[in-house]
């Protein structure tokens, strides 16, 4: 059976680097997960799809940790829990 296009490209992304950033990662993932929703890949390229996509969601997931901690950082003691009284003026 000839490999087509999806499966090449499933196949490839199995064995690519990580991207540079949260933006490529999520649009990577996307066009996974329609080839593999769509149907269009064979057995073998679906579970390295399948792979791919894994460690493209640990990759996401590390990049909002950072993020989260950064936030964390830069707001310090002035994080607090957003509540919906607090902007009707209300007092608890």
């Amino acid at each position: 059976m000839p490999r087509t296009s999806a499966t090449a490209s499933a196949a490839s992304a199995a064995s690519a680097p990580l991207p540079a950033s949260f933006e490529q990662a999520m649009q990577e993932l996307e066009q996974l997960v329609a080839q593999m929703e769509a149907g269009e890949l064979p057995l073998e390229a679906s579970v390295a799809a399948y792979k791919r996509g894994s460690e493209l969601v640990k990759f996401c997931a590390a990049q909002l940790d950072k993020v989260d901690t950064q936030v964390k950082l830069l707001e310090g003691d002035m994080l607090k829990p957003f509540q919906a009284a607090d902007m009707d003026g209300e007092e608890g």
